[in-house]
């Protein structure tokens, strides 16, 4: 029988999404925590520009969707599911963590890659809402730049040129999200909807 259903928070990386996550006091499933290691041959490489020959964390193929999915399902029919903890800054997984719902009826999934969710969770009947949080394109890098500053992910160099290609790409994320299903909102809007009374 299911137990919960999810909140899957999409949107460009920097908007907000994990700072929405927190607001709502609601159990998480970080979905970046499904991205591949950094040794795995299959990671895709970008092919031009400054960065030619890195490796594209922003493609939905340097991350395990199938896991994700395993994840998502056992959380909304048993209320626990045992995922992967991963270090950005060690490009790959460090261990494992249990995520429990502790009798939540719902939880979120947050990430760059949750609209790749958005269907299969909306066929299966586990979707509560599907938002993709957005900024203005100047207040994501900002916001992304200081974060990943902050948490030494990258060397500052990787972390600008990155900046920069992810701030010229985000209409395009956003309008990717769209189409995979979910709703464009401010964190502040989708907040406000999630926390209404019924």
């Amino acid at each position: 029988m299911q137990s919960a259903q999810v909140v899957v928070l999409a949107g460009p990386s920097g908007a907000g999404k994990s700072r929405l996550a927190e607001r709502l006091g609601l159990p998480i499933l970080r979905l970046d925590d499904f991205y591949k290691d950094g040794d795995d041959p299959s990671l895709p490489r970008i092919t031009h520009g400054a960065n030619a020959g890195l490796v594209d964390w922003d493609d939905p193929a340097s991350w395990h969707q199938q896991d994700a999915l395993v994840a998502l399902r056992e959380l909304c029919l048993t209320g626990r599911s045992e995922v992967p903890v991963y270090e950005i800054a060690q490009n790959g997984r460090s261990g494992s963590r249990v995520v429990d719902l502790g009798g939540s009826t719902r939880f979120v999934a947050e990430g760059i890659f949750a609209p790749e969710v958005v269907a299969a969770c909306r066929e299966e009947g586990l979707l509560a809402a599907a938002y993709c949080i957005t900024q203005h394109p100047a207040v994501t890098f900002w916001r992304r730049l200081t974060r990943d500053l902050r948490e030494r992910r990258k060397p500052p160099l990787v972390l600008l040129r990155r900046g920069a290609a992810l701030m010229r790409d985000q209409q395009r994320v956003v309008a990717h999200a769209l189409r995979q299903g979910c709703r464009r909102a401010t964190g502040d809007q989708a907040y406000a909807e999630l926390t209404a009374s019924p």
